[in-house]
């Protein structure tokens, strides 16, 4: 399920650059192990997966050692969540997994504190096998650190009972549908900063500049962002959409009592469920802002595989990375578990393209969503927004004090770090 909240460390400046190459350096150092007599080296790698992907993971490493003869591999593995990888990582780097699965929305944060490796073994190979935003959200100033593994972001289910195709690409043309007494047309979550920023990039806001690295610059109070302001306060004012709030959403789309909704594949399974054939999937819509149809943009963010610093055995490491990660391995996630895969090989797959929900979200971070910022600055941007966006919904933020609170947003999510 999505990571929300990433908090990062403090910016350390040039502190941050050495401390990466000491940890690159310890681990060249200790190099791989000595071979054996029979050339083969004998080496332990520990990983952390999540519990619900434990015995597949298993299963995997297995395959990853009977296919290297060059290692005799010990594994060890901890169920350590995706969400919990970043933390531990840092409490305790020593006894930390040599590979690891992390939302790739931590990279500034490992970099910064130097715990995590380059991915440099077959680097070209991996970067040719997924997508520009798959591949840009694992990386930092042209540096890859991960191989991803699946897609952490959202799109739009609707109910196809309700609407067309074509009726589901415009905001505007599904909030003019009459759906029936009781029936709500829309839902999002304007109250989270995981989901207002597709409203902000969609009129042509940039957050922390053009290319998301730099954290003094956001032009979300300027007179685009002001207009984006304006269409939120009256999309939350509209009787036809609803705030998803716990989950309110969810229950009224299964129950026929809303026709769009804003989530991500977690939901899938359930929504299928209930809807049945019913049940449709696709990018998240235009909006109009000012006579111009605008795409909303929500952020790619992704799960991706990576190698700690320290590791005594970075070639290793990496290989078993790049392997767990791969398509062979997303294909079996995939009909094992439905985690939808990453590598472009796959998307023409029969049937990833027959989950709708898969191919809705590959769709939407392969192709209209917006690389999550890669400054540590990313830190201080969740509770303004977040603040911002309940204050719209719960009417606090109104069109006579618009500016002065895009203004205090902006200030906030461009402050500097904490100490």
């Amino acid at each position: 399920m999505r990571l929300k909240k990433l908090m990062l460390s403090s910016v350390l400046g040039g502190t941050m650059i050495m401390s990466l190459m000491m940890g690159c350096g310890q681990a060249d150092s200790g190099s791989e192990a000595a071979a054996s007599a029979d050339g083969t080296e004998s080496i332990q790698l520990k990983v952390w997966v999540p519990e619900t992907e434990m015995e597949l993971t298993k299963g995997f490493c297995e395959e990853f050692d009977e296919n290297h003869a060059e290692y005799d591999i010990e594994f060890t593995y901890e169920a350590v969540e995706n969400a919990d990888s970043i933390t531990q990582l840092k409490n305790d780097p020593e006894v930390a997994a040599d590979v690891f699965v992390y939302p790739t929305g931590g990279v500034p944060e490992m970099i910064e504190a130097g715990l995590i490796y380059p991915i440099t073994v077959n680097e070209d190979q991996v970067k040719s096998a997924y997508g520009e935003n798959a591949i840009a959200s694992c990386s930092a100033d042209g540096i890859l650190y991960g191989i991803p593994q699946t897609p952490n972001a959202f799109f739009m289910y609707y109910n196809k009972s309700m609407y067309t195709e074509d009726e589901v690409k415009s905001l505007e043309t599904m909030m003019a549908k009459d759906l029936g007494e009781g029936v709500k047309n829309f839902s999002c979550s304007i109250n989270d900063s995981w989901y207002i920023e597709s409203f902000f990039y969609a009129n042509g806001g940039t957050l922390y500049g053009e290319d998301g690295t730099d954290p003094t610059d956001c032009s979300w109070n300027d007179e685009k962002g002001y207009a984006v302001g304006e269409y939120l306060i009256d999309l939350v004012n509209n009787d036809k959409y609803v705030e998803n709030i716990d989950d309110v959403a969810t229950a009224m789309f299964k129950d026929g009592e809303l026709g769009t909704m804003c989530s991500g594949t977690w939901i899938s399974d359930d929504l299928k469920e209930a809807l049945g054939d019913d049940l449709g999937a696709t990018v998240l819509p235009t909006i109009n802002i000012d006579g111009k149809d605008c795409q909303l943009s929500n952020f790619a963010d992704f799960k991706a595989y990576g190698v700690k610093s320290s590791t005594q055995y970075p070639k290793a490491a990496q290989e078993l990375a790049e392997w767990l990660g791969g398509e062979e391995c997303q294909l079996a996630r995939f009909q094992k578990i439905n985690m939808t895969p990453t590598a472009t090989a796959l998307l023409s797959n029969a049937e990833v393209q027959a989950n709708v929900a898969a191919y809705a979200l590959i769709d939407m971070t392969g192709n209209y969503s917006t690389p999550q910022p890669t400054t540590s600055q990313i830190a201080q941007y969740w509770d303004p927004v977040a603040a911002f966006g309940m204050g719209v919904v719960n009417g606090d933020v109104t069109k006579a004090n618009l500016q002065e609170s895009l203004d205090a947003m902006v200030e906030g999510l461009t402050s500097k770090l904490s100490e």
